[in-house]
Parts: structure tokens; C-alpha cells; sequence
């Protein structure tokens, strides 16, 4: 690991990127990000799956997310 810029983005299943939430330089370290389940638009997002994607320092990490409403 190391510092450097650090991207989070929140996709729907059909790949449709709906919410960045972090693009920013980061330092090594632990660092929390919260989704409150709205698009970057501010518009409510309907309960489903979505992936968020970490990437950063040349490397990218996707997970699935389930958001109940």
C-alpha cells in the first residue's frame, strides 16, 4: 500500500455508474465512506444490488452491496 489518489464508486447491475463517492488523494491508512442509498444527483435509489468499486495505487476491488429501503 501506499498514498496516493483513491477513488469509490457506487454502480447499479447494469453497470450504470450512479454515485462517486470518494475521488480524492488518501494516505495509507484505515478510512470509512458512507452511501446514503442516493444517486450523485441526490435522488433516492430503489432497494437492490449494487457494486462498489475501490480503485487506487494501480489496483481495483468491487463488491456487491444489497440496499434495503
Amino acid at each position: 500500500a501506499r498514498d496516493g489518489q483513491v477513488r469509490l464508486d457506487v454502480f447499479d447491475l447494469g453497470g450504470r455508474l450512479v454515485r462517486t463517492l470518494v475521488d480524492e488523494p488518501r494516505a495509507v491508512g484505515t478510512h470509512r465512506a458512507t452511501w446514503d442509498g442516493r444517486d450523485d444527483e441526490g435522488r433516492s435509489l430503489p432497494s437492490g444490488t449494487y457494486i462498489c468499486r475501490l480503485t487506487g495505487s494501480g489496483r481495483m476491488a468491487g463488491r456487491k452491496m444489497t440496499l434495503v429501503r
